[in-house]
């Protein structure tokens, strides 16, 4: 398929996932590096008891919240490097 006829298709809605081969997609900001960090015990427990009332890993707990943070420093100009 031309590259023109792939933009109609998404221009009109049409389903172009079917267009697409996903067996070599890759997310690139989705790559994932392991870290180790060391938190007090009374956070940890603070991060388990918010982690169960929503219903959540302490992993995916701590990857929303600094994703959150991360973003709302980006939008307000936060410089870093």
């Amino acid at each position: 398929m031309k590259a023109s006829e792939f933009e109609k298709k998404f221009d009109d809605g049409d389903d172009i996932v079917s267009s697409l081969d996903l067996s070599k997609a890759k997310r690139t900001t989705q790559e994932t590096k392991r870290v180790n960090v060391d938190f007090p015990t009374w956070m940890l427990d603070s991060l388990d008891r918010e982690a169960n009332r929503v219903g959540v890993t302490r992993q995916s707990i701590i990857k929303v919240w600094l994703a959150e943070r991360l973003e709302h420093l980006q939008s307000h100009g936060f410089k870093h490097g």
